[in-house]
């Protein structure tokens, strides 16, 4: 059966509400569901808890979505490109759990695991842990960190097929799996494969993990910090 709606701003509508959470594949500017975002951006749905890698860059990315004010909590390992994060954090407007980028991993691996938490040494004896229950294993002090299972999961892929099996291109596939098996519900962009289903050995996330599908709308890709070499004169 065919997963695959008209529209991303018809598949976020069915499903976004106030106050849900919302995890997000992508790194950086890498693998980000751009089209996704902007529909969930356009849906003025508000309160949102964020869990991702990190909240893009001024005006791009997540960085739409605070832009819009419509974040309220963010799960993030890395903010560092986004000035107006920066500023709503400062300004008390943004509740922020920093997480390692291994943990933030491992959450939402469990997640989609049903593993609903695990014991860690990052973090152990930083503010990281700060009241978290901990144990020790063999002399090594460790962390319990809680698994990440979203309301809502939002990822991009390269390929796609109308069962929902995903297939990521090269450093694209970065969170994205994650984010796919740990959500509730969730939404895939990609280019569509319609006649054909994906090579066993292609697929990357399994369509059970998949809600729906929308083909990708926007396709330029932005990149997070060009550089070039010096031209040289001829």
């Amino acid at each position: 059966m065919s997963k695959l709606v008209d529209s991303a701003a018809k598949a976020v509508a069915a499903v976004a509400r106030d106050g849900m959470t919302v995890a997000v594949g992508g790194f950086g500017l890498s693998g980000i569901p751009t089209s996704l975002i902007t529909a969930l951006r356009d849906s003025g749905v508000r309160d949102l808890t964020i869990v991702s890698n990190n909240m893009g860059v001024d005006g791009k990315g997540l960085g739409l979505l605070l832009e819009n004010r419509q974040v309220r909590r963010v799960l993030a390992s890395y903010v560092g490109e986004n000035r107006l994060f920066a500023k709503q954090y400062l300004d008390g407007e943004l509740d922020v759990e920093f997480v390692p980028q291994g943990t933030l991993a491992e959450r939402l691996r469990a997640g989609g695991a049903g593993i609903p938490a695990f014991y860690t040494p990052t973090g152990a004896g930083t503010p990281v842990a700060d009241g978290k229950p901990h144990k020790d294993f063999d002399g090594m002090r460790t962390v319990l960190e809680r698994a990440i299972v979203a309301d809502l999961a939002l990822v991009r892929a390269h390929r796609a097929d109308l069962e929902g099996n995903l297939r990521f291109r090269l450093t694209a596939r970065n969170f994205n799996p994650l984010v796919a098996a740990a959500g509730r519900t969730t939404i895939a962009e990609a280019e569509i494969v319609e006649d054909v289903h994906l090579h066993p050995d292609d697929v990357h996330t399994p369509g059970i993990f998949v809600r729906h599908l929308v083909a990708t709308e926007i396709r330029d890709k932005d990149i997070e910090q060009r550089t070039v070499r010096p031209r040289v004169d001829a």
